[in-house]
C-alpha cells in the first residue's frame, strides 16, 4: 500500500525557510568550501544507510549534482558562481536541523525542502552543468576541418561548450 501526502508552502512559511537558510549562511560563512560540501556529503552519506522515502531520494540526488558541480574539474565553475552554490549548500553546514534526522519517515524532510528551495534558486545554473555533462558524454571528438588531421583536443571542445553553457546560464538568470 502506498500513501500520497501533499501539502503547499505558503508565503508565511517560504519565509521561514528563507530566514532559517539566511541564518545557516551566517553562521557558514567563515567556514571552508571544503567543509561545507563535506557536510553536505555527509547528509548523503547518513541517508545511504537510511531508508529513507523516494520524494527524499530524488532531492538528494540534485544536492549531489551541486556537489559534483563544484567539483568537476572540466566544469571549472566561476568563483562568484561557485560561491552561489556553496551559499546554496550552506544549510547541511548546521549540525541540528529544523527536524532531527533521526524521526522516521519524515526525519529528512527539511533537508529536502531546503534542497527544493536551493534547486529553484540555482536551476539555471544546474540545467546548465546539466547540459554540459550530457555533451561531454555523447560528443565524439570534432573534426577540425581547417586541418585535416583528425580531431580537435577534448579540452578544446569542452572548453567552447562550457563557455557557451555558463554564458547561458548568467543571461537566463539575469532575465
Amino acid at each position: 500500500m502506498k500513501l500520497q501526502v501533499a501539502f503547499e508552502l505558503d508565503e508565511t512559511d517560504l519565509k521561514h525557510f528563507e530566514l532559517i537558510m539566511r541564518e545557516a549562511r551566517k553562521a557558514a560563512a567563515n567556514a571552508a568550501p571544503e567543509a561545507i560540501v563535506n557536510s553536505a556529503r555527509l547528509l548523503l552519506t547518513r541517508t545511504r544507510d537510511a531508508r529513507i522515502p523516494d520524494f527524499v531520494g530524488q532531492r538528494l540526488a540534485k544536492l549531489e549534482i551541486m556537489i559534483k558541480m563544484l567539483e568537476d574539474h572540466e566544469w571549472r565553475l566561476p568563483a562568484d558562481d561557485a560561491s552561489k552554490v556553496l551559499n546554496a549548500l550552506a544549510y547541511f553546514c548546521e549540525p541540528e536541523d529544523l527536524i532531527p534526522d533521526q524521526v522516521p519517515g519524515i526525519g529528512f524532510l527539511d533537508d529536502a525542502i531546503m534542497i527544493e528551495l536551493v534547486v529553484a534558486e540555482l536551476r539555471h545554473e544546474i540545467e546548465a552543468y546539466m547540459d554540459f555533462c550530457s555533451f561531454r558524454e555523447s560528443q565524439l571528438p570534432i573534426k577540425n576541418s581547417k586541418n585535416g588531421s583528425g580531431a580537435v583536443s577534448r579540452t578544446a571542445w569542452l572548453d567552447k561548450r562550457r563557455a557557451e553553457l555558463q554564458s547561458r546560464m548568467r543571461l537566463r538568470r539575469k532575465s
